[in-house]
Formats: C-alpha cells, sequence, structure tokens
C-alpha cells in the first residue's frame, strides 16, 4: 500500500498551491491540532477572541477580514461536547456575518454520533440533531473523520467528506514490523470497519468478538470467532471512550492464546475510568490513537502512542479549496 503521508508530502513539496484566499480559524478545542494543519498547509490561524461572559455564554470575535475568502473552521466536538458544538455554530455565524465566500466545518472528531439510530422507543436521533444544527448555523460542507457510523454523512443536506484515520495506523503499524497478524473487530457493528483494514494490512484474516451489552458503557464479551491463538491481534475501533468494550477484547484474546495485542482507534476519547482499565500492565502491547482529540498529560501512559493526523486533514482541505478530489487520497 501506498503510504497516504508520503503521498501527501510529495504533492505539497511539487506543486504550488494558491492559498491566497483560504483562511483557518482554529476553536478552542484542539489547537495543537490547528497549528499542526497550519504548518502542513503553510497558512497561520486567523487570529480569533473567544471567551465567556460572567453567565457563561460565549464570545466569539475573528480578528482579521474574511471577506470573500474560503473558511476551513477547525473544531472536533470533543468534551466538553455542549461547549464544544455552540462554538463551532457561534464561529460559523460570525463567519457568515463577515462575508465569507465558503464555510467549511472541519470536525476530526464528531460528537453526538453513537445516538445514529433509534433502537427504543422515545429516543432521540443526536446525530442527525447535530447536523440538523451545523447546517442551520450556515455551514457550506463539512469535513469530518472517522465518523460512528457511515450513514451520519447522509444526515447532512449539505456536501460532507468523510475521510478516514486508517492510513495513519496502517502506516505506523507497518514500522512494527508485525508477523503473524489477525485484525480483530470488537464488536459485529464494527466489521466492516475491521475488514478494511485487514485489507490495508496485506489482506491480514480477520477475526470479531461476540459481543452483547447489558447497559450503555458496559460490554460483555462472550467468544472470539476466527483463530487468534499464537498470533499478534490488533483491535481496531472507532474510538475509546471508557475501554470497556477494547480492554474486555483484549482480556478475552489473551484467553484464547494471542501473544500480543494492539489496540487501534481513531479518537481518544479516555472517559473514565478509561486510564485505570487501559494501563494495566500486560494487557495491550500499545494503545494507538490519533490527535483527533487532544489527550490530556494525565491521562498519559506508558503503552499510549499519539499519532498526528495533521497532515492528512490538511491536505484534504487544499484539496476543498482547489476542488479536486478528496477521496482519491485513500485509492
Amino acid at each position: 500500500m501506498t503510504s497516504f503521508i508520503t503521498a501527501a508530502n510529495t504533492k505539497q513539496k511539487n506543486i504550488s498551491h494558491d492559498t491566497r484566499r483560504l483562511r483557518l480559524i482554529s476553536g478552542t478545542s484542539n489547537p495543537a491540532l490547528s497549528k499542526e494543519i497550519a504548518q502542513y498547509i503553510g497558512i497561520p490561524c486567523v487570529p480569533l477572541v473567544s471567551k465567556r461572559f460572567a453567565d457563561g455564554e460565549l464570545y466569539i470575535q475573528i480578528q482579521q477580514s474574511i471577506r470573500g475568502c474560503d473558511v476551513f473552521l477547525i473544531q472536533p466536538t470533543c468534551a466538553p461536547v455542549n461547549d464544544s458544538l455552540m462554538e463551532l455554530m457561534i464561529m460559523v455565524d460570525a463567519c457568515k456575518r463577515a462575508s465569507a465566500r465558503q464555510i467549511t466545518a472541519v470536525i476530526p472528531y464528531y460528537g453526538y454520533a453513537r445516538a445514529d439510530r433509534k433502537t427504543a422507543g422515545r429516543e432521540s436521533i443526536t446525530a442527525k440533531l447535530t447536523a440538523n444544527l451545523l447546517v442551520s448555523s450556515g455551514v457550506d460542507r463539512v469535513l469530518a473523520m472517522d465518523l460512528h457510523s457511515a450513514q451520519i454523512q447522509g444526515y447532512f443536506d449539505i456536501p460532507c467528506d468523510h475521510i478516514y484515520g486508517s492510513p495513519v495506523l496502517v502506516d505506523y503499524l507497518a514500522t512494527k514490523q508485525l508477523d503473524e497478524v489477525v485484525v480483530v473487530s470488537p464488536d459485529v457493528g464494527g466489521v466492516a470497519r475491521a475488514r478494511a483494514f485487514a485489507k490495508q494490512m496485506k489482506d491480514a484474516p480477520l477475526a470479531i468478538i461476540d459481543k452483547r451489552r447489558s447497559a450503555h458503557n458496559v460490554a460483555e464479551s462472550l467468544t472470539v470467532i476466527g483463530e487468534v491463538a499464537n498470533k499478534t491481534a490488533i483491535l481496531i475501533d472507532d474510538m475509546i471512550d471508557t475501554g470497556g468494550t477494547i480492554c474486555a477484547g483484549a482480556e478475552l484474546l489473551r484467553k484464547e492464546g494471542a501473544k500480543r495485542v494492539f489496540a487501534c482507534a481513531s479518537h481518544a476519547v479516555f472517559s473514565p475510568p478509561a486510564y485505570s482499565r487501559l494501563s494495566i500492565p500486560n494487557l495491550f502491547e500499545q494503545v494507538i490513537v490519533t490527535n483527533s482529540i487532544p489527550v490530556p498529560n494525565d491521562l498519559n501512559f506508558e503503552q499510549l502512542q499519539v499519532l498526528s493526523v495533521a497532515n492528512m486533514l490538511g491536505e484534504a482541505i487544499l484539496r476543498i479549496h482547489e476542488e479536486s478530489s478528496v477521496s482519491s487520497m485513500f485509492r
């Protein structure tokens, strides 16, 4: 497989991009990622004032003219989710009133995505509601990474480019020179994701953990479907929240004879008690995530490896700005 990062870096070095009308604006939820994206593209982020009134209301002011510009607002809607989402919508409104030509919401992590359908009576579908709110706020298009389910892309009544963090994860794993690899889906719902990941891992075999939930954020792993004994197991999921699913899966894989266990996920949500679960000695060889969500220093542990998706997001932003193909990045 051709490395995405290598291809992207070559493109950046050999092609001169017209960024005269391109503007990047960072929200407050992941400024470090925004800075890396800006470095890749070669332009600074537009200065922004974001503060709170005494009652907690947010105030946003853009400190530079963006009239007639193609504006990209970089804001994962991670914890505190309500604040991050509201800040993004206020930023959109400020850009509309500042006469931006086009506004793209760059959402490396899309919060409220797990409620993407009704599984019981009288439930809300917050993934769709959030999409409606963003469209109503004035967003012209969305760039999202590793949505919790593919159907969320269709919830937007505007263009939505959906990109994947898997090439960055695969490129890193290639440096580990692993042998006897088996890609494992932690539940039946993640089989499509695991199958695509296994294909990128030189058509590695696939295994599935049959899992039942007794409540939200409570997972009970039952059995492994597939051969994992004496193999290097790579558990792949879109996010790690409390760590219950991925840790229960790892414990089962160890019992079934897996010699090494790696956990891979794009989004490090890391809600309590994720830290205490993931850092258990001899459970994971590594827990590999991306920086779509900032990982606080107090949640760092020895097995954790955080990879940057800034180059990939920066390349996607350039392609959207230049009206070229985004999907061809992953062929």
